[in-house]
C-alpha cells in the first residue's frame, strides 16, 4: 500500500516568485550594454528580472533611433555647410 504524500511532507519553497522587469527598467540596461559600462552586481540583478524578448525589442528600437539620430545630424551638418 503506498503512502499517501501529504502537502506538510513536501520541502517548501520561500523563495518569492519570479518578478519581471518592467520596460523602463529594460532601458537602462541595454544603454549601459551599447556604451558598455555594466556593474556586475546589478548584472546579476537583471539578468533574473529580464527576459531575452525584452532586450531584443528594446535594442531594436533603440538602435534604429541611434541610427536615425546619427542621419539627421550628418543632413544637419551638411545643410549647414551649404553643400
Amino acid at each position: 500500500m503506498p503512502i499517501p504524500d501529504f502537502p506538510s511532507d513536501r520541502p517548501t519553497d520561500s523563495a518569492p516568485p519570479r518578478r519581471s522587469a518592467t520596460w523602463l527598467e529594460v532601458v537602462p540596461v541595454v544603454l549601459s550594454s551599447f556604451s558598455g559600462i555594466r556593474k556586475g552586481k546589478s548584472m546579476h540583478r537583471d539578468t533574473i528580472s529580464i527576459r531575452p524578448q525584452q532586450v531584443i525589442v528594446v535594442g531594436i528600437v533603440m538602435a534604429a533611433l541611434l541610427v536615425t539620430l546619427l542621419v539627421l545630424v550628418v543632413r544637419f551638418i551638411i545643410a549647414s555647410a551649404g553643400a
